[in-house]
C-alpha cells in the first residue's frame, strides 16, 4: 500500500457520503425509509441487490470454497440452471409477494395468517437474522488488517488500541451513517455506487491475475491437486467432504425454497416500483452469479498456482506467513484471499480492489442493518401497539433498533471464535428462519388451503432442527458423549454432517408439517384474489395486466413460460438473452453427465483446456454485462429521483395490518 492506494480507499467513501446526504429529503416517510416508496427500477435493483448480497463476508466464503474445489464448483453449479430459468420465468415468490404491498416478510405473515404469527415469525427472523450477521464485522476487520498490512495496534496518545476493534467501529460506523441519513432510499444508492465501481474494479483484477499468472502456471495447480480433490474434474471429488455434488444438490433445492426467506435484504424486495419490475430485476439477477462473479473463483485459482510454480515462490512464503499464524483452519482459510492479493496486486490497483472491498462492506452491512432494525421494530414491536405512531417517532424507534442490531454485531464478533467454514455457519445459522420459513411462504403465497396452524408447525420444526445443529457444532472436540440414540444423533450432527446437509433436513420436516397440519385444520380456502389485489380487489398502483388468456396458441404458450402480457419486446428479448446463459450450460452439464455414465473419462488435459476457454468467454461476458447493467443503473437513478420528488407518501402507509388489509388500503 502506498500513498496512491489509500487516497482511493478514502475518496471512495466520501463520494458515497454525498449521495447518502442527498437522499435524506426524501426518506422522511416510514416508506421511504422502508421501502425506498417503492421507486427503483430492474437495473437498480439488480446492482444494488447484487452488491449487498456480495458483500466481504460472502466474497470470503466463496474464496474458501473456490480455493479447495476450484472449477468443479462451476459445473455443479449448472445444475441450478434449469431451477434460475423457472425462477426467473415465472417470477416465483418475487411477483407475488410485491403483488401483497408488504414492506417486510412477516407483515405478510399477517395480512395471510395473524397477528401473533407475525411477531413469532418477525422475532424468529430477526433472532436468526442478528446471529448470522454476527460474525460480519470480525470477519472484514481480519480480511482488512491483512489485505492493507495494518498492524495488530495503532499508539494513540500513549495508549495501545486494537486495530481490529477500531476497524469494526469505523465500518459499521459508516455503515449506519449511511442508514440513518436516507434509509432504504441512501442504501439503494450508495449500493449502487459500490455495484457499479466494484463490477469495473473486479475487471481489472481478474484481467490482471489472469496476465500475471499465466495458464500454464494454473495447469500446475492442477495437476498438484490429490486425488479425489479434483480442482478440474468434477467427477473425481471423492475425498471433498465440504463441497461435493450434494452440497450442489441441496443449493438447488434451497434456491426454490429459500426464496425471499431471507431477510437481510427485505427493503430490496419491497422497493420496485411494480412487481413486474421486481420479476425482472430478478430475471437480471442471474447475470451476477454467472459471470460477475467470476473474481471469486480467478483468485483462489491464482493462489494455487502460485503455491506450485516456484518462479513465484516469494509470493508464496508471504502467503504461508500471514496463513500460519492464524490459531485454527477456519481462520487460515479466511485470511489466505487477502494476503495473497496484498502480494500479487500492484500499487494502484490494489487500492481500487481494497476501496471496492470497502464499499462491498458497507453495502452488505448497511442493507442488513437496516433489514434487522426494520424488522424488529415493524414486526414484533409495532404490532403491540393499538395507536400508530406519527411518523417522527417511528423513523426514531427504526434507527435506535438499527444502532441496537450494530452494537450486538459488534459485541458478537468480539466473543466468536470461528471453528467452521464461513458457509457452513452462514447455511447453519440462517436455516433457523428459512428451514421453516420456505414453507410458509410458499404455501401463503399459492396454496390457499395453508393455515396458521400450519406456520405454527412449520416454524418451530425448522426453528428445533436448526438449533440442535448449531448447538452440536459448537461442542467442543474433546466432550465426551454417553451412549444411547440422543447421543448417537448429537454425534451424527457434530461429526456426520456439514451445515449444508443440516439445512436440507430442516426444510424437509418443515414442509411435512406444514402440508400435514394445514389439511388436517383448513376449514375454508383463503381469499387469495384479496390479498394479492387481483379481480375486483385491484389497486391503482398494483393493478394485474394481461391476465387474461388469450384464445391463441402461441399466445397460450408464452404465457405459461412465463413471457406474458406484461413483457414488451424490449423485455422479451432482455429476458432471452439472459436465459441463454443457463439454457447453453445447462445442456453442457446434462450431455457431460450422461456421457460420465456411458464410460467417458477424459484427462486431465481436457478439462484444463475446457476451463480455460470457459474463463476467456466468461471474462468477455462479463465485460458486456458491466457496460449494459452501469447504463441501465444510470437511467433507472435518475428516474427515481423524478418519482421521488413528486411521492407523496401516505401516512398509513407504515406496514400495520388490518382485518388481513395493509393499513393504507382500508
Amino acid at each position: 500500500m502506498i500513498w496512491i492506494d489509500w487516497i482511493i480507499i478514502a475518496a471512495l467513501p466520501i463520494v458515497l457520503l454525498i449521495a447518502a446526504v442527498r437522499t435524506r429529503r426524501h426518506a422522511r416517510s416510514v416508506s421511504g425509509f422502508l421501502a425506498a416508496n417503492r421507486c427503483a427500477g430492474r437495473y437498480l435493483i439488480t446492482v444494488a441487490y447484487g452488491m449487498a448480497q456480495v458483500g466481504v463476508i460472502s466474497l470470503v466464503w466463496f474464496w474458501q470454497q473456490y480455493y479447495d474445489v476450484g472449477f468443479t464448483s462451476v459445473f455443479w453449479g449448472w445444475m441450478e440452471g434449469p431451477a434460475m430459468i423457472i425462477l426467473a420465468l415465472s417470477g416465483w415468490v418475487v411477483y407475488r409477494y410485491r403483488q401483497t404491498r408488504a414492506m417486510t416478510m412477516a407483515q405478510f405473515f399477517e395480512l395471510r395468517y395473524s397477528r401473533s404469527f407475525r411477531v413469532f415469525g418477525g422475532l424468529v427472523a430477526f433472532l436468526s437474522g442478528i446471529l448470522n450477521y454476527g460474525i460480519f464485522p470480525a470477519v472484514a476487520a481480519r480480511f482488512f488488517i491483512v489485505l492493507l498490512g495494518l498492524p495488530d495496534y495503532w499508539l494513540i496518545a500513549g495508549f495501545e488500541v486494537s486495530v481490529f476493534v477500531s476497524l469494526m467501529v469505523m465500518l459499521l460506523g459508516t455503515a449506519i451513517f449511511f442508514v440513518f441519513m436516507g434509509g432504504q432510499i441512501a442504501v439503494i444508492v450508495t449500493d449502487w455506487i459500490q455495484g457499479t465501481f466494484a463490477n469495473w474494479v473486479f475487471l481489472a483484477v481478474m484481467a490482471y491475475l489472469l496476465w500475471l499468472v499465466p495458464w500454464s502456471s494454473i495447469e500446475l495447480a492442477f495437476e498438484a491437486a490429490p486425488s479425489g480433490k479434483s480442482l478440474t474434474n468434477p467427477f473425481d471429488l471423492g475425498g471433498e467432504e465440504r463441497f461435493d455434488a450434494w452440497y450442489w444438490v441441496i443449493a438447488v433445492i434451497v434456491l426454490f425454497y429459500g426464496m425471499l426467506s431471507w431477510q437481510g435484504t427485505s427493503g430490496y424486495n419491497a422497493s420496485a416500483i411494480t412487481p413486474h419490475e421486481a420479476k425482472m430485476a430478478n430475471i437480471l439477477a442471474g447475470w451476477r452469479f454467472r459471470v460477475l462473479m467470476l473474481v471469486t473463483l480467478i483468485l483462489p485459482i491464482c493462489i494455487r498456482a502460485v503455491q506450485v510454480d516456484p518462479k513465484f515462490a516469494g509470493i508464496a512464503e508471504g502467503i504461508d506467513a500471514v496463513t500460519s499464524t492464524q490459531a485454527t483452519d477456519a481462520l487460515q482459510a479466511e485470511v489466505r484471499a487477502p494476503a495473497a492479493a496484498a502480494l500479487m496486486l500492484p500499487s494502484g490497483l490494489l487500492g481500487l480492489f481494497a476501496a471496492a472491498l470497502v464499499g462491498a462492506f458497507i453495502s452488505t452491512n448497511d442493507t442488513y442493518l437496516h433489514s434487522w432494525g426494520s424488522i424488529f421494530i415493524q414486526d414484533v414491536v409495532l404490532p403491540f401497539r393499538k395507536t400508530p405512531l406519527s411518523a417522527r417517532a417511528h423513523l426514531w424507534m427504526l434507527r435506535a433498533s438499527i444502532f441496537g442490531v450494530a452494537v450486538f454485531a459488534f459485541v458478537f464478533s468480539m466473543v466468536y471464535t470461528p471453528t467452521q467454514y464461513v458457509a457452513m455457519f452462514l447455511a447453519l445459522t440462517g436455516a433457523i428462519f428459512v428451514g421453516g420459513a420456505g414453507s410458509v411462504i410458499i404455501g401463503g403465497l399459492y396454496w390457499s388451503r395453508g393455515t396458521t396452524t400450519g406456520a405454527w408447525a412449520a416454524m418451530i420444526s425448522g426453528i428445533v432442527v436448526s438449533c440442535s445443529g448449531i448447538a452440536a457444532k459448537q461442542l467442543p472436540d474433546d466432550v465426551v458423549l454417553g451412549d444411547g440414540a440422543m447421543f448417537d444423533l448429537i454425534r451424527w450432527m457434530k461429526e456426520g454432517v456439514t451445515g449444508q446437509e443440516l439445512t436440507f433436513w430442516s426444510i424437509a420436516i418443515s414442509i411435512g408439517c406444514y402440508v400435514v397440519f394445514s389439511l388436517a385444520t383448513c376449514r375454508a380456502p383463503f381469499n387469495m384474489d384479496r390479498m394479492l389485489h387481483r379481480g375486483k380487489y385491484a389497486l391503482g398502483e398494483d393493478a394485474a395486466k394481461g391476465t387474461h388468456i388469450t384464445k391463441r396458441r402461441l399466445a397460450v404458450l408464452m404465457e405459461r413460460l412465463g413471457f406474458d402480457s406484461e413483457m414488451t419486446t424490449r423485455d422479451r428479448w432482455v429476458t432471452a438473452i439472459t436465459l441463454a446463459w443457463p439454457v447453453i450450460f445447462t445442456t453442457v452439464f446434462a450431455t457431460a453427465l450422461i456421457a460420465h455414465f456411458l464410460g467417458w473419462a477424459p484427462g486431465s488435459g481436457f478439462w484444463a483446456a475446457a476451463w480455460g476457454w470457459y474463463t476467456i468467454l466468461a471474462l468477455a461476458t462479463a465485460t458486456i454485462i458491466v457496460i449494459w447493467f452501469t447504463i441501465g443503473g444510470i437511467q433507472n437513478l435518475q428516474a427515481m429521483f423524478r418519482k421521488l420528488r413528486t411521492y407523496q407518501a401516505s401516512e398509513a402507509d407504515d406496514g400495520r395490518v388490518i382485518d388481513h388489509h395493509n393499513a393504507d388500503e382500508t
